[in-house]
């Protein structure tokens, strides 16, 4: 069991997603708060904290926090653009803070895609060269993917870029759209469907498998995951009882979740995996429960895999 907590650092960020879920605010915090904020969750009994934004690198005292987290024995990731650690000197010095574990939010392969979407058209040569940093200074790097309109037709290509691009980097995560925020709620151009991701989602997953990498799949319920159904992350929360806490920098404060279901349509009244499948966010809000259909598949298989650790 894996129970990690989330410790936004600020608000402020060098990129400009259209889709944010946590935009600028001008919010921020302190060494000294966030630290008092960690030692909660370790008496909580968390694993870890990952540390998130807006940029965390933006944050002057991002050394500093790191070394007192290395201190408390709390293991700690980063959760990145990776704009700043483009600049190999800059990712050394957090590598010499304590930083062992990364997290690098890319979007597409496509140049100009990834530019249009960050509102910065060096974005994709700047997380190329941070993966690039991280391989060289034997750093764990994740890649974090938002599956968005503009790149749910060839999420395939993305996990390509990685597995040709970067081969050190073993995991990737697929996180499908939050439309919640205010940002998202703005945009609905970015909203994403799942149809429309379906094909290129299944391919994308296929190739990481055949490379031996593992991977997660947030808010996509288990009937467009298929035999990749293992890899949905409420799924393995519900099966393993797992919580997460999020600090956030505004009115929400601190959420402490442990329940992973969403909602349900009336197809998933007669699925065999509903038991262990969240169902979909924002039902008939942002997303359409038309798009959601039975399976008929025994569950049994899906927990014992998870539980028994067969897909790491």
């Amino acid at each position: 069991m894996a129970n990690l907590a989330y410790l936004q650092l600020t608000r402020e960020c060098n990129q400009d997603c259209l889709f944010c879920s946590n935009p600028k605010s001008g919010q921020a915090t302190t060494l000294e708060e966030c630290l008092s904020q960690a030692r909660l969750f370790q008496a909580q009994g968390y694993d870890g904290v990952i540390l998130t934004g807006g940029e965390p690198t933006l944050v002057e005292w991002l050394p500093q926090l790191m070394q007192a987290l290395g201190a408390l024995e709390l293991a700690f990731r980063l959760i990145t653009n990776g704009q700043r650690c483009a600049d190999r000197a800059f990712l050394e010095g957090l590598k010499a803070a304590g930083l062992g574990h990364l997290h690098v939010s890319l979007y597409s392969a496509r140049p100009e895609v990834q530019g249009r979407l960050t509102g910065n058209p060096d974005s994709l040569a700047a997380v190329d060269a941070c993966l690039g940093n991280c391989a060289d200074l034997h750093l764990h790097a994740d890649v974090n993917i938002t599956i968005q309109a503009w790149n749910q037709d060839h999420l395939d290509e993305v996990a390509a870029f990685v597995v040709q691009r970067h081969p050190a980097v073993r995991h990737v995560v697929f996180n499908f759209l939050d439309p919640s925020g205010p940002k998202a709620a703005a945009r609905p151009d970015c909203l994403p469907t799942l149809p429309d991701t379906e094909l290129s989602l299944h391919r994308a997953l296929t190739l990481l498998a055949s490379r031996g990498l593992s991977f997660r799949v947030e808010r996509v319920p288990l009937c467009y995951l298929g035999e990749f159904a293992y890899a949905s992350t409420e799924t393995r929360k519900i099966v393993k009882g797992e919580e997460r806490s999020i600090a956030f920098l505004d009115q929400k404060g601190l959420v402490r979740q442990r329940n992973f279901f969403h909602g349900k349509a009336q197809a998933c009244e007669v699925c065999t995996l509903s038991p262990i499948c969240a169902g979909l966010f924002e039902l008939d809000k942002a997303y359409s429960s038309r798009w959601l259909y039975p399976m008929f598949l025994p569950l049994e298989p899906i927990v014992r895999a998870i539980r028994d650790g067969e897909r790491s």
